[in-house]
C-alpha cells in the first residue's frame, strides 16, 4: 500500500492497546530491523482472526519481540495456549517481560531455538499457525506443521509479497534465494489441493490458508 492508504487504513482500524503501542515504539527505537514487527494494522487483523477462530492451540514461528504473539493471544479461550518459537536468544528477556505484563505467562509458551528442531517436540494438533520466520524455509515449515493442523484449521504465512519481488514482472536476481523461495512457495500453495487459500495484499502480503 502507499503511505496515504496505509495511514487511512490504520486511522479506520481499532487502536492498539497501550501495551502493544509501547512494545511497537520500543521495538522501533531499540531493536534492529523493526520492520519485522507485525505492527498496528496487521496486528489488529491477527487479533480479529483469532477472535473469530477461537483457537485453543496456536503455534507461531518467528516471535521477534512478541507483538504478533500478544495479538494472536487476544482471541484465545480460557483454556487456550500459544506456543511461539524464536531463534534469537537476545530477544528472550524482552519477549518474556511483555508476556508477563500482558498477564499471559500461564498461556503463552516461548521456545528459543531453531523452529525445524523444536516443532517436532511440540504436541499437536494446532487450530492456528502463524509462519513468520526465515522465508527460505517457508515450505519446510508448512510441510512440517500441516499434518499437525486439525481439519478446518488455519495457517497464516507473512511476507508473501516479499517487497513485490514475487510478481511475475519482477526480474529476481539469480542469487536472491529468499525471493525465489517465496515465489515458489506461493505457487505451491495455490496448487495444493489439501488447502484453500486467500492472498491478502496487506503490508508485505499475508497468505491465509485453511486445511480441508
Amino acid at each position: 500500500m502507499t503511505d496515504e492508504t496505509d495511514f487511512y487504513a490504520e486511522a479506520h482500524t481499532s487502536p492498539e492497546t497501550p501495551l502493544l503501542a509501547r512494545l511497537n515504539r520500543e521495538t522501533h527505537v531499540q531493536v534492529l530491523a523493526p520492520r519485522m514487527l507485525s505492527g498496528h494494522l496487521q496486528g489488529r487483523l491477527l487479533s480479529m482472526l483469532s477472535h473469530m477462530i477461537q483457537p485453543r492451540r496456536v503455534l507461531e514461528l518467528g516471535t521477534f519481540t512478541g507483538y504478533s504473539a500478544l495479538c494472536l493471544a487476544e482471541g484465545l479461550p480460557t483454556n487456550g495456549e500459544l506456543h511461539t518459537v524464536e531463534q534469537n536468544p537476545e530477544l528472550e528477556t524482552r519477549i518474556r517481560r511483555y508476556v508477563v505484563e500482558a498477564g499471559l505467562a500461564d498461556r503463552v509458551y516461548l521456545h528459543i531455538g531453531k523452529a525445524l528442531e523444536i516443532i517436532p517436540t511440540l504436541p499437536g494438533a494446532w487450530d492456528m499457525v502463524f509462519i513468520d520466520a526465515d522465508k527460505i524455509n517457508n515450505d519446510a515449515y508448512y510441510e512440517l506443521v500441516l499434518p499437525q493442523v486439525r481439519p478446518g484449521g488455519f495457517i497464516l504465512i507473512d511476507n508473501v509479497f516479499w517487497s513485490g519481488k514475487v510478481l511475475p514482472s519482477y526480474p529476481i536476481k539469480a542469487g536472491d534465494k529468499d525471493a525465489w523461495a517465496v515465489r515458489a512457495f506461493n505457487d505451491k500453495v495455490q496448487q495444493d489441493e489439501r488447502v484453500e487459500n486467500v492472498f491478502l495484499p496487506l503490508r508485505d502480503g499475508l497468505l491465509l490458508v485453511r486445511k480441508r
